[in-house]
């Protein structure tokens, strides 16, 4: 990804999200932390078949928003963390129009719950 322009690149990435099942796909690795999930039980958890779901993960993969590895016969994926930074922070950065109360609250909005 990082051939790309960074708006070219949050496009893809955008792209990639702008699907009901990638999005709740890219929010349950989010959820699961740094330790991922296997493909299975990333397909139970959603009930999605696992041949869809396998197109789905490539594509956000791609984007640079998930990473996966294989362990024997299963593949294990996780949240790109470096990748969601970059595209929150291309999304952010320029908030505020040189007036930061603008968006004070805006991490207040955010929490942090465990699954």
């Amino acid at each position: 990804m990082s051939d790309l322009e960074p708006q070219d690149w949050a496009v893809d990435a955008l792209g990639a999200l702008a699907h009901e099942t990638r999005l709740a796909v890219f929010r349950l690795l989010v959820q699961s932390g740094p330790d991922g999930m296997i493909a299975g039980a990333i397909a139970e958890h959603l009930g999605v078949p696992p041949s869809t779901l396998s197109h789905h993960l490539a594509t956000l993969e791609r984007a640079g928003l998930v990473q996966s590895e294989r362990e024997s016969r299963l593949i294990h994926y996780r949240t790109d963390f470096a990748g969601m930074r970059r595209l929150l922070a291309f999304l952010m950065q320029d908030c505020c129009q040189g007036a930061p109360e603008m968006c004070a609250d805006l991490l207040g909005t955010i929490t942090c719950n465990p699954a």
